[in-house]
């Protein structure tokens, strides 16, 4: 099971995981994914957990991935997952989706006519909103600093219209566990004022978390999003899909199939199960083409 130095012991899922591990009779073992004293390779498979650092190092870390057997979920889908680019896959795919326009190294900061409101900034290649920011539009001089400072640093920049739907209801999680779905949880919004926020965890989120129901509309979005993934959703260990009010119904805000808390204390026992079992029967087939 695959977490960063920041997070050695896993994140509040993992004492769950762990101990639906072992009673399946699978010796898992917790690794920093880039310490170089763990021979990833060596492993039968390896479940990608809370390897939050990533975004800064991202083709060291798909460097890491390809070198593992088999992992959870797969590279290919890691690779395609961790550029926010894929976005634009899921809206060619149909999948009502957050509009977004992505800003390249040296390209300035230029939305659609009719965004209104507030914007959001991010980059391409991030992740827990570590350098996420609102602000008051595309002139606001927060907006232009925060991707002067990306593009400074190398990394393409993506804006977003701030949908304030979220403000009334929200954003919905959606988890899926062993290629079904499995539970949903709703949670308040992160930004909420204007200016570049810090790196979320765990805890900053718990508090406001309440399992729900999802709509039929919330549900068609996320089978759809994941029918999108490349090779198919059934490839998928685990993913979770988080959805907020349009204009005209649910839309999509972010596929997260890389290193995603998963919300587990809200699933049940045979939802946890599917997942280990998930694994455990990829990994199995893994180490068989070896």
């Amino acid at each position: 099971m695959a977490t960063c130095a920041t997070a050695p012991r896993l994140d509040e899922d993992g004492p769950l995981l762990l101990a639906d591990l072992a009673s399946a009779g699978v010796e898992a073992v917790v690794g920093v994914w880039d310490d170089p004293a763990v021979d990833w390779s060596a492993l039968d498979g390896v479940l990608v957990r809370s390897t939050w650092d990533y975004p800064l190092r991202r083709n060291a870390f798909l460097a890491w991935a390809d070198r593992c057997r088999w992992t959870a979920n797969p590279s290919d889908v890691l690779a395609w997952n961790t550029d926010k680019h894929h976005l634009e896959d899921l809206q060619r795919a149909g999948v009502p989706t957050v509009p977004t326009v992505f800003v390249a190294p040296g390209a300035p900061l230029s939305v659609p006519t009719g965004w209104d409101g507030d914007l959001v900034v991010k980059p391409a290649v991030s992740g827990s909103a570590a350098d996420t920011g609102r602000f008051g539009g595309a002139r606001d001089p927060g907006a232009l600093a925060l991707v002067a400072d990306l593009h400074a640093g190398g990394r393409t920049a993506m804006a977003q219209p701030y949908l304030g739907g979220i403000d009334r209801e929200g954003e919905t999680s959606l988890v899926f566990l062993g290629g079904e779905y499995s539970h949903a949880v709703r949670r308040e919004p992160l930004l909420r004022a204007g200016g570049v926020r810090g790196p979320v965890v765990v805890a900053d989120v718990l508090g406001t978390v309440r399992p729900v129901a999802p709509t039929a509309g919330q549900r068609a979005v996320a089978d759809a999003a994941l029918d999108a993934v490349p090779g198919g959703g059934e490839r998928l260990s685990y993913a979770r899909v988080d959805v907020i009010p349009g204009s005209d119904g649910p839309v999509l805000l972010e596929l997260e199939v890389t290193d995603c808390f998963l919300f587990l204390a809200f699933a049940g026992p045979a939802a946890r199960r599917r997942l280990v079992d998930h694994v455990v029967r990829r990994a199995e087939d893994a180490v068989g083409r070896v």
